[in-house]
């Protein structure tokens, strides 16, 4: 079934890619706000979703679905898809590359299949749970040990003004102990360069089940750790990802600077 799972999501995430990156008008405007008016959605956005939602729905119709743009079907069949058919809209309104298509697929609540798309890299990440990840044909492992000084390591803001203000003193506290900090604006690309060795580790608070359900899983598959607070699996309360000594670093170094609060 994780193989069928797989090729679903493969052609859903192509299909979705190609639409975003050859579908994209000059003229592409802000079609709603979600958070603040600075979280926004893009008529694309929808498409997408409204793509990807089509294409599964026809295949397996007996599954559920969660999309960020609004779709929530529970199905009958114990998988539900977990979809962000554009990660990263704002690099996607402005014209920068960094952005994907994010779909997961879980079996009666566990992730199995992850993929993440990226149109404008020309690359799509896959894993099935215990098979490995890869980029392409190529499988993927987490970068080398190294210490937290010699650490990449990237994140993300919200979009609520009060949690920003908060993320960035949470980053002030943690850019002096690392090699350097990166926010490149999609969580399911980052948590991909975590796999592909290209970060040594990612955090981020306030991402939801669609931000890094695919990319948690490839990232897992690709030897490096995930979680949230001690203990806890990585969720909207916090979510850090990184080789497994960056992450035996950074997650306590985190949780002193109240990460996961706003």
């Amino acid at each position: 079934m994780h193989e069928e799972l797989l090729e679903l999501a493969l052609e859903a995430a192509r299909r979705a890619g190609e639409l975003l990156r050859d579908g994209r008008p000059d003229d592409l405007v802000v079609a709603a706000v979600k958070t603040s008016p600075i979280d926004v959605v893009t008529e694309m956005d929808i498409a997408a979703e409204k793509l990807i939602g089509g294409f599964l729905a026809e295949h397996r119709p007996a599954d559920g679905m969660l999309g960020e743009e609004g779709a929530d079907t529970p199905g009958t069949s114990g998988v539900r898809w977990v979809v962000d058919p554009l990660d990263g809209t704002v690099n996607y309104l402005y014209g920068l590359p960094s952005w994907g298509v994010s779909i997961a697929a879980e079996y009666r609540g566990e992730t199995v299949v992850g993929v993440v798309a990226a149109p404008m890299r020309g690359e799509t990440y896959h894993a099935v749970r215990g098979g490995g990840a890869w980029l392409g044909g190529v499988r993927l492992s987490c970068r080398a040990p190294a210490p937290l000084d010699q650490a990449l390591v990237a994140t993300g803001f919200g979009y609520v003004q009060t949690r920003r203000d908060h993320q960035a003193e949470v980053a002030r506290t943690i850019i002096p102990l690392v090699r350097d900090v990166r926010r490149g604006g999609s969580a399911a690309i980052d948590l991909c360069d975590v796999a592909a060795g290209r970060l040594d580790a990612y955090y981020e608070r306030g991402l939801n089940p669609w931000d890094l359900a695919a990319g948690d899983l490839i990232a897992r598959e690709a030897g490096a750790l995930t979680g949230g607070r001690p203990g806890r699996p990585a969720s909207g309360e916090l979510t850090v990802a990184g080789t497994p000594a960056v992450f035996a670093s950074l997650q306590p170094l985190l949780e002193a600077a109240g990460a996961w609060h706003d």
